[in-house]
């Protein structure tokens, strides 16, 4: 089954002073730089969703696309401008934040949607669920368009009209997202000791 990686970096960081979160430097290189190379092994393309310097990311040589839905309309108008960008059948969302995402996330949410015929499949760990990282049909498309456009935005709340699972993963800090500068050097530490990879 043949799979699109699409990358969220539409967001204004407004917690990292306004900087291109995406770009920040997480262990000496750009922290998306870690998000693509984790996910290229997983799909067979990747578009970054980028609201904002969209030159800045021309050297990673991917699809830039912005929102469709103007307004900074959160993450559900990343993903609705990636499906509809999509040339597969399936799109796997994951945040820029998050550099040590599973590098088995794609089969393991792939194999759980296929055997329970759903729609949107979504990691849980044991402490909570992490909804902006799905994998989820391009069909749905039109409904999410719909969502957006009746002034919906919460990632969850779509999520949950359609045939959505939950699969489980044990490594919750796999799913750790870098919002401030604190964070960002609380996850190096980790990775630097080891504790992460």
């Amino acid at each position: 089954m043949r799979i699109s990686g699409l990358i969220l970096a539409g967001g204004k960081a407004t917690r990292m002073e306004g900087a291109n979160k995406a770009l920040v430097p997480f262990l000496s290189r750009p922290m998306i730089s870690h998000v693509i190379e984790r996910l290229q092994q997983q799909v067979d393309d990747i578009i970054i969703n980028t609201n904002q310097e969209a030159e800045a990311f021309s050297s990673f040589h991917l699809t830039i696309l912005s929102d469709e839905v103007t307004g900074y309309a959160g993450p559900l108008a990343g993903l609705h401008a990636g499906l509809n960008a999509s040339q597969h059948e399936w799109v796997l969302c994951v945040p820029c934040d998050s550099p040590l995402l599973p590098k088995n996330i794609a089969e393991s949410l792939m194999q759980a949607a296929i055997k329970e015929n759903a729609d949107i499949a979504i990691p849980k760990t044991d402490v909570q669920n992490h909804p902006v990282f799905c994998l989820c049909k391009k069909s749905l498309a039109a409904d999410l368009a719909n969502y957006l456009h009746d002034g919906g935005r919460k990632v969850s709340e779509w999520q949950q009209r359609h045939r959505c699972i939950e699969v489980h993963f044990d490594d919750e800090i796999a799913f750790s997202n870098i919002n401030t500068f604190e964070d960002l050097a609380k996850l190096e530490a980790l990775c630097i000791q080891g504790t992460a990879r």
